[in-house]
């Protein structure tokens, strides 16, 4: 069995901003019940014992919300005791949680530093990209309250990376971004592609076009590239894994291996879920106040979403970067607004064409060990 990912959102998809593109948000929208509050002690116990009793070796228990903080630390406090209480079979446990950082004080790094979570921030770039849709609750701006945080983090000696989403504004800034992160010292960067909601096409400015997220890596690429020659490149996932898949290796994300991994999303009520992009009615693998993890899985075997997510079309199979995009994530392949004879094509298919005809030639070469060594 190999190791298992879990993502707990203890807090439903109940945050404490509102930001414009919430993916999540336009689930909740979807589904019978909009949220389920928050994970009660006893379903948390659930969660974990069941987890440790099926993981072998390893396992990461995650956290995303909504916002995860709104859970309290005693929460989490909790959580590492019943692991303690229930590992009788010695599993080692990572624990990594996405925060837009808004609750954060200096108890809450403390404790991710002296505990050793991985931290995801949610940052958008610079001032007037991360406020134009990133509110909090009453409308007002957070980028700076978000800088604190990373501020604070990093003061505490906690591990963090941050996350930006790749938007209408933040994609044609990222030049601007770059050497703004650059002079932040953030180091570890992650970029996720904004979705629209499930059934739409560009709902509002922020939706990200093809063109843009193809001239979007292009000109991040370029940047990185640049410092990968003075060894001063900070870390960047997409990338890393691109010059892995070149070097025979597979790649950390789903979407980067163009096939849905194994992981249980569990939300505040125990009920799992195949995917973050799918906790809807529809997909419900059962619950975890009821159903033990093996039969979770089975479960998830039967539906066969793994197997469905091999979607990609002709076109797509016969392109001749195939072989190191892979199609891309299912959730920009099954988009509901395409003409049927288009399902299974990436809704960014231009984007990857771009990218790869612009930087192939110098991905192969990092590959190669021409270029300074990752």
């Amino acid at each position: 069995m190999p190791p298992i990912h879990v993502m707990l959102k203890p807090a439903s998809g109940l945050c404490n901003m509102r930001c414009s593109y919430c993916f999540y948000a336009d689930e909740m929208e979807k589904r019978s019940r909009k949220d389920y509050g928050f994970m009660s002690l006893g379903t948390l116990e659930n969660v974990v014992r069941r987890v440790l009793e099926f993981a072998e070796g390893s396992c990461t228990i995650a956290f995303q919300g909504g916002e995860p903080t709104l859970a309290g630390l005693d929460f989490y406090r909790e959580l590492l005791r019943l692991e303690k209480e229930y590992n009788v079979r010695k599993v080692s446990v990572s624990h990594a949680l996405q925060t837009n950082g808004y609750a954060l004080d200096q108890e809450w790094c403390a404790f991710f530093a002296k505990e050793r979570f991985l931290i995801g921030l949610s940052v958008d770039g610079i001032k007037a990209t991360h406020d134009a849709y990133r509110k909090d609750a009453a409308g007002a701006d957070t980028y700076f309250h978000t800088l604190e945080a990373a501020k604070m983090l990093d003061r505490a000696g906690a591990d963090f990376n941050v996350l930006t989403v790749v938007n209408g504004k933040t994609a044609p800034k990222i030049r601007r971004i770059y050497e703004q992160y650059r002079k932040l010292g953030f180091r570890w960067q992650q970029y996720i592609a904004c979705l629209d909601p499930l059934g739409e096409r560009q709902r509002g400015e922020y939706s990200l076009t093809p063109e843009a997220y193809g001239e979007f890596l292009i000109d991040l690429f370029e940047l990185w590239y640049l410092d990968l020659q003075k060894g001063e490149q900070p870390y960047i996932r997409q990338f890393e894994n691109y010059v892995g898949i070149l070097l025979g290796r597979q790649p950390e994300s789903c979407e980067q291996r163009g096939l849905c991994s194994l992981q249980s999303i569990v939300e505040a009520d125990g009920s799992v879920y195949p995917c973050d992009f799918y906790c809807l009615d529809e997909y419900c693998l059962g619950n975890l106040n009821d159903d033990d993890m093996g039969t979770i899985i089975d479960r998830l075997r039967e539906s066969r979403f793994i197997q469905d997510s091999v979607n990609h079309d002709e076109e797509c199979r016969n392109c001749s970067y195939f072989f190191v995009c892979r199609g891309g994530c299912r959730r920009h392949r099954e988009t509901e607004w395409e003409a049927s004879e288009e399902r299974g094509r990436n809704r960014f298919c231009k984007s990857y064409k771009m990218f790869f005809g612009a930087c192939l030639p110098a991905l192969r070469e990092i590959a190669g060990g021409v270029a300074a060594p990752l």
